[in-house]
């Protein structure tokens, strides 16, 4: 799948220089709606921003089952009918990173059992709002203030996301 959209530290007003290599990551991240049509946004409580629910796909893994992994941990739920829609490439230069994150859109499928978050998860207060998704989308649009070298490159992977999203299922 070709990329949605390809981020670099020009994007973000950075001028770190590109290095030699790159390591690579890949991440599974979903779009995932519940019975009321609400969907699911990580709330970063102490760094204050907010992401879409997701994560690296570990040695052994596909996408669908890092997916499966990282919905349980960090939302509770299992979900149905995974659809990716698009891929953001991601070079963050500061780290020497390109990340390339893979997204879903799907359901869920059961109730929502409690979550396993990661140590950095909990240190950052993730915490699960549901919310429409056209306020997911201002709610990040208007998280201009956060600083942070990696909130600015997840802010605009989730907003191509979310908007991309919204695209799709117009068009459904």
């Amino acid at each position: 799948m070709s990329p949605l959209k390809i981020i670099r530290d020009a994007d973000i007003g950075s001028d770190f220089p590109v290095p030699q290599v790159y390591r690579e990551r890949t991440s599974a991240r979903a779009i995932v709606f519940n019975a009321g049509g609400k969907v699911a946004i990580l709330h970063a409580t102490k760094k204050h921003f907010h992401k879409l629910p997701g994560g690296g796909v570990e040695t052994g893994e596909d996408l669908k089952t890092a997916l499966a992994r990282e919905l349980q941990e960090e939302i509770g739920c299992r979900v149905k009918n995974p659809r990716e829609f698009a891929v953001v490439e991601e070079y963050r230069n500061k780290y020497a990173l390109h990340h390339t994150s893979h997204c879903f859109l799907s359901d869920i499928e059961g109730e929502i059992d409690a979550t396993s978050m990661d140590e950095d998860e909990i240190a950052v207060g993730f915490i699960t709002v549901w919310m429409d998704l056209q306020d997911a989308i201002k709610t990040i649009e208007d998280e201009t203030d956060n600083e942070s070298y990696q909130v600015k490159f997840i802010r605009l992977r989730e907003l191509a996301f979310l908007q991309e999203s919204v695209r799709i299922l117009r068009n459904v």
